[in-house]
């Protein structure tokens, strides 16, 4: 089991956003989670989590996984979950994980576990 865990300033995702718009989101997030992700907390909430996603494979934001990779979703319940790309689950196999973002006190924080 790894665990991983991110906290952001919703601020300085709020900062972003008013900068570069729709640019900054789509740099990691994809057209649904956009969709999904429509306040600054809980898009500050899916950067936290992919961030928590990374350090919890022990690879970071990088030539191993990108933000593309991760795919942030909400199930019936507003309960989030994630999965991989094809292409990244071959390199990472993922068994289970569980994820939960939150956010308050101008905070966002995600904690991940995963089992390999």
């Amino acid at each position: 089991m790894h665990i991983g865990t991110d906290i952001i300033a919703i601020e300085r995702i709020e900062r972003l956003v008013k900068r570069y718009g729709i640019k900054f989101k789509q740099r990691f997030l994809s057209k649904k989670e956009i969709a999904v992700a429509r306040r600054v907390e809980s898009i500050a909430g899916f950067w936290a989590a992919k961030e928590a996603i990374s350090k919890a494979l022990g690879c970071g934001i990088g030539a191993q996984l990108s933000f593309h990779d991760i795919i942030i979703a909400k199930d019936h319940r507003g309960r989030p979950y994630f999965k991989l790309t094809k292409e990244a689950q071959k390199v990472h196999q993922i068994k289970s994980c569980s994820l939960s973002i939150s956010h308050d006190g101008g905070f966002a924080i995600a904690v991940v576990v995963i089992e390999q």
